[in-house]
Order: C-alpha cells, then structure tokens, then sequence
C-alpha cells in the first residue's frame, strides 16, 4: 500500500509519523521548496510540529506531481485552500482514492469538503474517506492514546485507512455517515471559539458546560437538516471532537476565543497566527448554510456577530442566557 499525503502542516506532518510507523514510507508535500529542504534537512516540521523528530523514511517535496503519484492520497490542505489545490491539479487526483482530514465549510460556496472535491475535480463519493475526531496533531506524534472515525461510503475505502493508520496509540474506527463527520468537524471548532471567549472571561465551568452541551445541539439540527445520521454526533466526530476542541490547550480556535475574550481584536489575533483556525471562516458559512435550510444555531450566531460585527462577548453571553424559555428537547 502506498499513501502520500498534501500538506504538510502539523496534522499532515504527524499522520505522515503514523505511516511511516507502520512501515509506509509516506512522500510529504509543502507548497514552498525552502520548508522542503529544511524538514528533510533536519527531520523536524520547526514552524507546525516543533520538538517531534520525523523519521528519515519520510520525504518532503514542493513538487505535488511527486507526492501526488500514490493510488492513496491523503488531503491536508485546510479547507479554504483545498479548491485551487485540486482545481488547478485535477489529473493528479484522477482516480485516486482522497482521505481527506480537513474540518470546514467552504466560504462563499456552503459545501462541505466531500461536496469540494466532487465539484471541482469529480471525486465521487467511493473514492472518498473523511478521517476525523479528536486528534491533536502535538499528542499523536508523540503517540498519545488516540482514536478516530474514517467515513465513507465505501467501506473498502475505509478499510484501506483503517489498515494504514491503526497503531497501538491510533485507534481507527468505521463510519459510514460522511455528513455527519464532515458537519461534526466544521461546527465543533465555532463552539470552541465561543469556549475560548469563555475561558478568556473568565465566566467559569458551568458555563463552558452549557455552552458545549447546547453546541452539540446545534450541531445536530444542522446535520439533521442535511440528511446526516443524529446518532453520529454522540460519537468521536461529534462530541469528541467537541470536547477536546473546546477544551484543549493545543486548540487554535478555542485560543483565537480566549484572546477576543480578553480584548484582542480578531485581525491582529490571526496576524499572530502561524497556523490556521478554519473555525473563524466556517463560521460564515455555516451561518449562511443554517440560514438557507432554516436551521436555528443561536450560538453560532452570537460568535458570527463577535467576529465580525464587533458585539461585545459580554452582551453575546447575556443574549444567549435571556432568550425565551423552552424545552431542552
């Protein structure tokens, strides 16, 4: 079996230390020719996976026809670039089955990754497995007890990610509702924004408690609205990933919350930012995607307004406690 993997950022990085502990000598592509020599240089991701020393089995290229050349591709592009990555490459991706492990909604479009690859380069849904849950890229490369979900409609196809990723600190099990991990992995990281603006406030347990519980309600109802399976949300994709997002110390989201909680402005957050928080974007879309389906997500809503509208977190808080009465179900 041969799987290489696009993009080479701390999650891409250490899937790439997983298969190489399997014995798969993955080929790592990174955009930039000069980060390229550097890891292969030195057997460390500095500027995404500082402190983890990579395998010399492991070979980085900026050439993505090289990397591209396995029957097996894994995709670590983040989502808003994952469209001129394939789109300007489609043969590349010709035939190829894509474990895509990208969590987001698509600006502009409201499509979630699966529904990216079709439209832009044909990828139907048997040569597509979502690889997701709560998974850290700093603990799995250092071999933290970990366990994820690979959906797809193929289960072949998950079958093949299952046999290239399990290890005894990365347990993969099958799934097969690819809305639901993909609508699990977007929403979770806005709730974990909203968790940082807690965390940032000060505000307390009980309230992060709440704020996940009802985060994992909006969730639901928007995946239910898509045709995605309720149950898949009790699972990893869902509320486990939910919970580690919301509450890590290793979370870009929750900490992009923390620094508005605390009176940072957004812009000069991300400008201190190496890596991307795809829940800042998702956040748009997701909105947008409620908003077309009639989906209610109040506390999406209130994390939009924050981002973007300059509402005090204060009185998003305050909104959210005082609106009208009901049934928790």
């Amino acid at each position: 079996m041969r799987l290489n993997i696009i993009g080479a950022g701390g999650w891409g990085t250490a899937l790439a230390t997983i298969l190489s502990a399997n014995g798969l000598e993955p080929t790592l592509w990174v955009r930039e020719r000069e980060t390229a020599d550097t890891i292969n240089n030195t057997h460390e991701n500095s500027a995404f996976l500082p402190g983890v020393t990579l395998s010399k089995s492991i070979r980085v290229v900026n050439d993505l026809a090289a990397a591209a050349g396995a029957p097996v591709l894994v995709l670590a592009v983040p989502t808003q670039y994952i469209r001129e990555t394939v789109k300007k490459n489609v043969a590349l991706f010709e035939g190829k089955i894509i474990i895509n492990v990208a969590k987001g909604i698509e600006r502009g479009t409201g499509l979630r990754v699966s529904q990216i690859l079709r439209e832009a380069a044909g990828i139907t849904p048997e040569n597509y497995v979502v690889l997701t849950g709560p998974s850290h890229a700093e603990e799995v490369a250092r071999n933290t007890p970990t366990a994820v979900v690979a959906a797809s409609e193929n289960q072949e196809a998950v079958k093949i990610a299952q046999e290239a990723f399990s290890t005894a600190s990365f347990r993969v099990y099958s799934g097969d509702d690819v809305i639901g991990a993909e609508i699990g992995g977007a929403v979770k990281n806005i709730i974990a924004i909203a968790a940082g603006i807690i965390d940032g406030l000060e505000i307390g347990d009980n309230a992060k408690a709440a704020l996940i519980t009802r985060g994992l309600a909006e969730m639901s109802r928007l995946g239910a609205a898509l045709g995605a399976d309720v149950r898949t949300f009790a699972g990893l994709s869902g509320l486990g990933d939910l919970i580690v997002t919301c509450d890590s110390r290793h979370s870009r989201n929750r900490r992009v919350g923390e620094e508005i909680g605390r009176g940072k402005q957004l812009p000069a957050i991300l400008s201190e930012m190496r890596s991307v928080a795809e829940g800042v974007w998702t956040t748009e879309s997701v909105l947008a995607l409620a908003d077309s389906l009639g989906v209610e997500m109040p506390i999406a809503a209130q994390v939009g307004d924050i981002l973007f509208r300059n509402k005090s977190p204060r009185a998003a808080i305050i909104e959210l406690m005082t609106r009208e009465t009901r049934s928790e179900n």
